[in-house]
């Protein structure tokens, strides 16, 4: 079987190529603040992702023959984790959705290039919205505004599995699952998500998106809702102008500038104190976000997995480190597994080893 994944993110559109269980391409095509300007709405990037990903597999002589393609889910309203085929419904839903991400992108890229090939099909998993969230961990302080969860579902999970095959392959006489551990699992990406896990379930994990958590090179995270309401009120801003303000214009590009940890890191080595500073108050939320995670599992935390892009950094993970040790042991998986977990979702599906669930 050979399968296209197609990963739109915040900063980059990842894609890879997989002929059964192995890998033969895997990109991941970087978009910088100005590329990104001057196509400020997600739906104005359909076409330019689109054709990335055609001349990248043009430019590496793979065919366009598939037999499926899967892409990243969208926000769509709260579902069950698994793999679901591609509708019409579901596109229109991911169009229109009134959150604005590029993972929106993923079901409508995976669904035009699939019904241009034949007997190709198109599927998304795991996708952020996955809502596994205790009903204790909904409620806020106002019944007009339940806490609702938008996070890096499929790379959480992914990550997951592997550390449980890690431990088993060190210990095989007391092997582990993903279901059996409880775990502390934080998304560093454009957007961060922190997830407590419990037996296979994300039973609380923060809005990554529009406005919970940590802030990160792009989003706000929890900000002070009495200043925030008077903001919205003072006649400054439009309503897409302060959204933008909450995702997208915000964190370190609000801040800094840019969403460019490299350029942010190297202007702190370079004497910049306010770079270090704001960088330093990220962790800092970051290790906030961990430690309010700890209680959901009463203090029962098998291991803290970092993952995502800033896992790389020499910079965050030691000093994050030094803030949540304590807690229990740290492992780090730099970047994600997204892409192989996209992968594999669809051979399962298509092996029909996976339920495909119908979106309604």
């Amino acid at each position: 079987m050979r399968i296209l994944a197609i990963n739109p993110g915040s900063t980059s559109t990842k894609i890879a190529v997989y002929e059964d269980e192995k890998p033969i391409l895997v990109r991941n095509i970087r978009h910088s603040v100005e590329e990104q300007a001057q196509l400020p709405e997600v739906t104005q990037q359909f076409e330019f992702r689109k054709n990335l990903v055609l001349k990248e597999l043009e430019k590496e002589h793979i065919p366009v023959l598939f037999d499926a393609i899967v892409g990243r889910g969208g926000l769509l309203k709260p579902i069950p984790g698994g793999v679901y085929e591609i509708n019409d419904i579901m596109c229109n839903e991911a169009a229109n959705a009134p959150r604005k991400h590029a993972c929106n992108l993923g079901c409508l890229i995976a669904h035009e290039l699939a019904t241009e090939i034949p007997n190709c099909r198109a599927f998304i998993a795991d996708p952020g919205v996955v809502d596994e969230l205790d009903e204790v961990a909904r409620i806020t302080g106002s019944p007009l505004m339940p806490r609702i969860t938008i996070w890096h579902a499929l790379n959480q999970r992914a990550i997951a599995r592997r550390y449980a095959k890690e431990r088993t392959a060190a210990d095989p006489e007391h092997p582990v699952r993903y279901e059996d551990l409880n775990l502390i699992i934080c998304h560093l990406g454009g957007g961060i998500s922190v997830g407590a896990h419990h037996h296979g379930r994300a039973i609380d994990v923060n809005n990554a998106l529009d406005g919970e958590g940590p802030f990160s090179p792009e989003r706000a995270g929890s900000l002070p809702a009495g200043p925030l309401v008077d903001l919205c009120f003072s006649g400054r801003f439009t309503r897409e102008e302060l959204k933008k303000r909450i995702y997208g214009q915000a964190g370190l590009t609000a801040h800094l500038g840019t969403n460019d940890l490299m350029a942010v890191e190297q202007r702190i080595a370079e004497g910049d104190l306010h770079a270090q500073l704001i960088l330093d108050a990220m962790i800092y939320q970051i290790a906030k976000s961990v430690g309010a995670a700890t209680p959901v599992l009463y203090g029962k935390v098998d291991a803290i997995l970092l993952t995502g892009g800033m896992a790389r950094s020499s910079y965050i993970i030691p000093r994050l480190r030094q803030r949540i040790d304590f807690i229990a042991p740290v492992h780090v998986y730099p970047g994600e597994d997204e892409m192989e977990a996209l992968a594999l979702n669809a051979i399962g599906a298509l092996k029909g080893e996976l339920p495909i669930q119908v979106y309604e």
